[in-house]
């Protein structure tokens, strides 16, 4: 990776997209601590301190946007709206067929997919800044136009929650664009690893109040690594089916005779299986604690809470399901055994030991279920058996909790791996168009 990053700084085409990723994701950083005129931040910061602020649910979403949702600031929705909509986009393609061609028709089509998308999430973002303003109630929000005039000012931060959520999709797109990597995943990247850097730093603070607690945090960074290995070990592993093409004489040359192999990733999906669950099983909860309801505010709610909420063993349970069902889901959007049996067969290829046609669709299936399967295992370990063990060790320190959930380091692991990939791959490009 190092070594990556120094070659790619030497080039001044990479060197140039490089910082102006960096200054791009510099000025995201400075829209998380910028205050949305009309919310009482003050207030606001008390509430996410006390028992009903960011906890369970609201933790993945504070870290996700780099603690904006806890500094009530304009970027305080952040990606969240956009990521919701990618979901429910890609959801619809499987069922709807104007968005199935859509996703099919190329280039063209997918940048129609994408404004479908980038609708949705603006939908999505006027409900969730709807949620937080009706959640907090009128003592959260400053009068600015006056007390008669406070519905003005709620649709004023509603407005504004909106407009935070544009400017990041667009800062998002200039990444992209002009820089380096997946735009929208380095701004995931840098706001859950900016929450943990203010986590750690408070945490080494604590120190000094409670020398037993170093002990627990060595524990804690310990098995911090040991899972952060394990992440890398698993998302890069593969399996490599061995293809073998036949020798062809067109005219007066010879092609084929070669042999290559299918890369089969043990963990396709990456972190999507994870964030599609989480989507759905934390939605009641979200809409409960965004309009303020509590677990005491009335019976439902003190079951839903105390027998479904974030932690419960049902709901560990839901979770480690709705993973398996989404990794196969994912798994069947990205691989079809089908279509790449079909163009092994039209190039002369074969797999060795299996017959061309329906066989090799049967045994590339079987294989994929397989390794689905264990990817769907590994993702719900990741999800569920970490956050136990680190709340066990380190019970004591919610901020670290919130900010190391296995899910996070999950999605700094992928982006970081993609990222390295990509400065390859564009560092290979310029090398070729150097020689060439």
């Amino acid at each position: 990776m190092f070594k990556t990053l120094k070659d790619a700084l030497k080039n001044r085409e990479l060197r140039k997209s490089i910082i102006i990723t960096l200054l791009l994701l510099l000025v995201y950083r400075l829209g998380c601590y910028l205050p949305t005129p009309g919310l009482s931040s003050d207030l606001y910061a008390d509430l996410m301190e006390s028992n009903n602020g960011i906890s369970g649910v609201l933790s993945l979403l504070n870290a996700v946007t780099g603690s904006a949702l806890s500094n009530a600031a304009i970027f305080a929705l952040g990606v969240t709206p956009y990521i919701n909509a990618s979901i429910i986009v890609q959801l619809l393609a499987v069922a709807i067929p104007p968005l199935e061609r859509m996703s099919k028709e190329g280039d063209e089509g997918r940048n129609k997919l994408n404004l479908v998308t980038k609708i949705v999430a603006l939908v999505l973002a006027l409900a969730q800044g709807l949620g937080i303003v009706l959640g907090l109630g009128n003592n959260y929000i400053q009068p600015i136009f006056g007390e008669n005039l406070k519905w003005l000012t709620s649709a004023m931060v509603i407005v504004l929650l909106m407009a935070g959520t544009c400017f990041t999709m667009w800062l998002g797109d200039k990444i992209t664009e002009q820089g380096v990597g997946n735009g929208l995943s380095l701004i995931i990247f840098i706001g859950i690893i900016a929450t943990a850097a203010q986590s750690i730093v408070n945490a080494i603070a604590n120190i000094a109040n409670s020398l037993s607690f170093l002990w627990e945090l060595i524990g804690f960074l310990v098995l911090v690594l040991i899972v952060f290995f394990l992440i890398v070990f698993v998302d890069m592993a593969e399996r490599r089916i061995n293809v073998q093409y036949a020798k062809q004489i067109k005219g007066r040359k010879m092609y084929g005779g070669q042999s290559s192999y299918i890369p089969m990733k043990v963990n396709a999906s990456g972190v999507m299986p994870i964030i599609f669950a989480s989507a759905i099983i934390t939605l009641p909860t979200l809409i409960m604690s965004l309009c303020g309801l509590t677990a005491e505010s009335n019976g439902f709610t003190k079951f839903w809470f105390n027998y479904l909420g974030t932690g419960s063993i049902v709901y560990s349970i839901f979770t480690a399901l709705l993973i398996l069902f989404f990794a196969y889901f994912y798994a069947q959007i990205q691989f079809n055994p089908s279509d790449v049996s079909l163009n092994i067969q039209q190039h002369g290829g074969f797999i060795p030991g299996i017959r061309p046609g329906k066989p090799t669709t049967d045994y590339l299936r079987r294989v994929s279920h397989r390794i689905t399967l264990f990817g769907a295992i590994f993702l719900a370990f990741i999800a569920l058996v970490p956050s136990v063990v680190f709340s066990a060790i380190l019970g004591t320190s919610q901020g670290l909790l919130n900010s190391f959930t296995a899910t996070g380091m999950l999605i700094i692991v992928s982006v970081a791996i993609e990222f390295k990939d990509q400065l390859e791959a564009q560092l290979m490009m310029k090398r070729h168009k150097n020689i060439l």
